[in-house]
């Protein structure tokens, strides 16, 4: 296992917690983790995401999408059915749950499930205040800011 020491990360900045925290959490997964199911993760455009996962034999009340603190998590939980004895069996039809960490302003937008993919929509979408805009220049000569002083208020006796 590879040590990143990330001291100087929270010794010299603010707010960046969570970048530690994935680099944290991807160094410590572990190779041998289920890969199932199989998924594809698709960029549609400048801001636009889709994750596709193969979940062949689910249904959607077996499926459940959950956003919760930043991370999209996918659970499938197969409902007990009577025990079958197979010779061989080759699909892969167990529970799963399959997380995500997401971006800020990552939002999950649609999910669909058609012929055994479900496929989850994504749109990063930036609020106003966080978006470039053009600020005019002022041509009048006036100085944009004036400190006005106020006038003291008299008494009336």
């Amino acid at each position: 296992m590879n040590a990143i020491d990330l001291t100087p990360l929270y010794r010299n900045s603010v707010g960046f917690d969570r970048l530690a925290q994935l680099l944290d959490s991807a160094l410590r997964a572990d190779s041998s983790a289920s890969n199932y199911p199989p998924y594809n993760i698709e960029s549609l455009g400048e801001n636009r995401y889709a994750i596709s996962l193969a979940v062949a034999g689910f249904t959607e009340q077996e499926l459940d999408i959950k956003v919760e603190r930043g991370t999209l998590t996918v659970r499938g939980k197969k409902a007990d059915e009577k025990e079958h004895k197979f010779l061989y069996q080759g699909i892969a039809n167990r529970s799963f749950e399959r997380s995500f960490s997401l971006a800020d302003h990552v939002e999950v937008v649609d999910a669909q499930l058609v012929n055994g993919l479900l496929t989850i929509a994504l749109v990063k979408e930036l609020p106003e205040a966080m978006k470039p805009r053009t600020i005019a220049i002022n041509h009048t000569g006036k100085a944009a800011l004036e400190h006005k002083a106020e006038a003291a208020p008299s008494k009336a006796a």
